[in-house]
């Protein structure tokens, strides 16, 4: 009973309970980074193999349509403490952090693609693993402190 109690406890904390922990927040976001990444490289791939996009288009396009969702995801579910009370400066914060997220997504996709010549989806890949990690370190520490 107790295990069961404390397991029940343990996966709210986890799941569904706010939290100041960095620990928690990060497993949170990693879940909304994925999400994110599902929306974003999936974008990518429709726009550049069935519209004819450059890839370099369609990553800008389809990773802001994963920064839309990453805000949506973040601000309800991993960070529940705003070290702002303007919501509009918050959403402008939030997208400058994402701004220079897209300008290292460029920038790696094209470093891996042209440089190291992978397949463009490969090098989206190793570019949003390290954008993960600048995205949840800048808004953590700017935005929800």
């Amino acid at each position: 009973m107790t295990i069961k109690l404390s397991l029940k406890t343990y996966l709210q904390s986890l799941l569904k309970n706010q939290t100041d922990k960095a620990s928690i927040q990060f497993f949170r976001y990693i879940f909304v980074g994925g999400f994110a990444f599902l929306i974003d490289i999936g974008f990518l791939y429709i726009l550049t193999n069935f519209f004819g996009y450059y890839y370099l288009i369609s990553a800008a396009i389809s990773f802001t349509l994963g920064l839309i969702a990453n805000y949506l995801l973040s601000t309800h579910w991993v960070f529940n403490k705003h070290s702002l009370n303007n919501l509009n400066l918050e959403l402008v914060i939030f997208t400058i952090i994402g701004l220079i997220g897209l300008g290292l997504n460029e920038l790696f996709i094209w470093f891996f693609t042209a440089e190291l010549n992978l397949y463009y989806l490969i090098s989206k890949i190793f570019a949003a693993a390290l954008i993960l990690l600048w995205n949840f370190i800048a808004r953590k520490y700017t935005l929800y402190n």
